[in-house]
Formats: structure tokens, sequence, C-alpha cells
């Protein structure tokens, strides 16, 4: 039970920094679970979602946020869930956490091998 409340805390602090904090719980949960991928998504999800709407406050609060740009995000981000729910009901397990992995390893290198952007 410890395990999962600190997961919980550092993929909700990683979030809230715009750092991809569902990869922390996933990770948590494809290493140190025996909970199935497709579940592990699901409760990743649900978790996401108060604390998406806490971090949207605050960073609304502090200016951060560019309004005029979420509404093409999420117009063109809602097939792509479509499509990403369907083909993970779709794929067997064993390919999915493939594919996670594989998505982990790409962003990983790309991250430490890319050029830095200026402010």
């Amino acid at each position: 039970m410890v395990t999962i409340i600190i997961a919980s805390f550092f993929s909700a602090v990683c979030a809230a920094l715009g750092l991809g904090g569902g990869t922390v719980l996933m990770l948590y949960f494809a290493l140190l679970t025996d909970i199935p991928q497709q579940q592990a998504q699901g409760i990743n999800l649900l978790l996401f979602l108060p604390v998406a709407a806490l971090s949207l406050w605050f960073h609304t609060k502090n200016k951060l946020v560019a309004w005029r740009q979420i509404v093409w995000v999420i117009l063109c981000g809602l097939p792509g869930v479509l499509l990403g729910c369907w083909l993970s009901n779709w794929m067997d397990v064993g390919w999915l956490r493939k594919a996670f992995g594989i998505f982990l390893l790409v962003m990983g290198v790309r991250e430490l091998l890319g050029k830095k952007q200026e402010k």
C-alpha cells in the first residue's frame, strides 16, 4: 500500500510539472505489480483527471495556459483517443507492453540526444 501511495504522489508531481506523470505510474504498475496493462492504463487515467484539473487551475491562475491552442489540441486529440482505445483493446497485452516500452525508450533517447531549446 505504501508503494502505490509513493508512486501516485510522484506521478502527480511529474504530471503537474508537465513531465508525463502517467509514465511514473505505468512503470510502477508494469514493474512492481501484476495488474494487467489495460487495467493499469485505466487506473492511470483516473488519477490523471483530478491531477489535470488542479494543475490546469494553477497554471491558468499563473497565466501559463495558451487557451487559443487548446481548442485545436482537443479537437485533434479526440480522434487519437478513440484510435488508441480501440487499439489497446484489440492488441495482445504483451504487444501493448512492448509498444509502451519502445515508446519510453524512443522518448528517453530523444530527450538525451535532442537539442536543448533556448527560451
